[in-house]
């Protein structure tokens, strides 16, 4: 099953890579990195635990789970041949930085802009609004099929809560495996998609989450972290049990012609 959401480094293509190293899947999947869910959404788990620390992506999947019917109607009636054109997208994106955080007006603006905006790109400015530029794409139709199969997929023993990945990790328990997909280390200096939350992921943050992967797997709570496969991952995952290499197609860049191979690493702490 893939996310309705677009979302940079999203884990719908490389979840067959990386589902066999997590065991058994009667074990409730916790995930301090949700994002669009796509690494839930391939698996076979069926009790998870789903958080981020993005407001916007928390609001919209309580909005959707809570009333179905009504929430996909407000997005669908949002995609319409006037509303792709680059005024009206602007007009949009201006009404959603307006709008309170939390309402189902936001949640729908937000899928909108999801599907109209550069790339399908999540990112904020420094007061926190949201800024990427219209994508200009041929008729981007609302995601109804695939929001009603992400619900119908969450309506049993999933969780979701808007936290950070320190809260999310305390929370996990004997008989969890966690699985932590951060914004990740760049590929170069100017290369990076941290920012779709405000004040992005610094190094020590990385360096945290090593740590307390390596805390809960000493109580026994096996943790899997995703990272680009760069000298400064041998360095954070050190203490990590395994590390595994393999590459994956990028999905998001400037161009189509640009788009190439990057390696990935999938550091494993404990016993799985």
């Amino acid at each position: 099953m893939k996310p309705f959401l677009k979302w940079a480094g999203g884990k719908h293509r490389v979840a067959p890579s990386i589902l066999p190293h997590l065991g058994d899947v009667s074990r409730r999947l916790v995930e301090p990195f949700a994002g669009s869910c796509a690494l839930f959404l391939a698996s076979e788990f069926e009790r998870a635990l789903l958080c981020d620390v993005s407001s916007d992506l928390m609001s919209l999947y309580t909005a959707l789970l809570h009333d179905r019917a009504g929430f996909s109607k407000k997005v669908d009636d949002l995609f319409s041949p006037e509303n792709n054109e680059v005024d009206a997208y602007m007009s949009m994106r201006k009404e959603f930085n307006a709008e309170e955080e939390g309402t189902d007006r936001r949640a729908a603006l937000f899928v909108y802009l999801n599907r109209h905006c550069f790339n399908g790109l999540c990112r904020y400015n420094s007061k926190g609004g949201f800024n990427v530029p219209f994508g200009a794409y041929g008729n981007p139709a609302a995601p109804i099929a695939d929001m009603a199969a992400f619900a119908d997929r969450c309506s049993g023993n999933v969780e979701f809560a808007r936290q950070g990945f320190q809260e999310t990790m305390a929370s996990a328990v004997e008989g969890d495996v966690v699985y932590c997909d951060p914004p990740y280390l760049p590929l170069s200096a100017t290369a990076s998609f941290s920012d779709y939350a405000k004040g992005g992921f610094s190094m020590k943050d990385q360096e945290e989450l090593a740590r307390l992967a390596r805390e809960l797997a000493d109580r026994g709570i096996p943790v899997a972290i995703s990272n680009h496969d760069v000298p400064d991952a041998k360095k954070i995952y050190k203490d990590a049990e395994t590390i595994v290499r393999f590459s994956v197609r990028r999905s998001i860049s400037a161009g189509a012609d640009s788009r190439g191979d990057a390696k990935e690493v999938l550091a494993l702490f404990g016993k799985f």
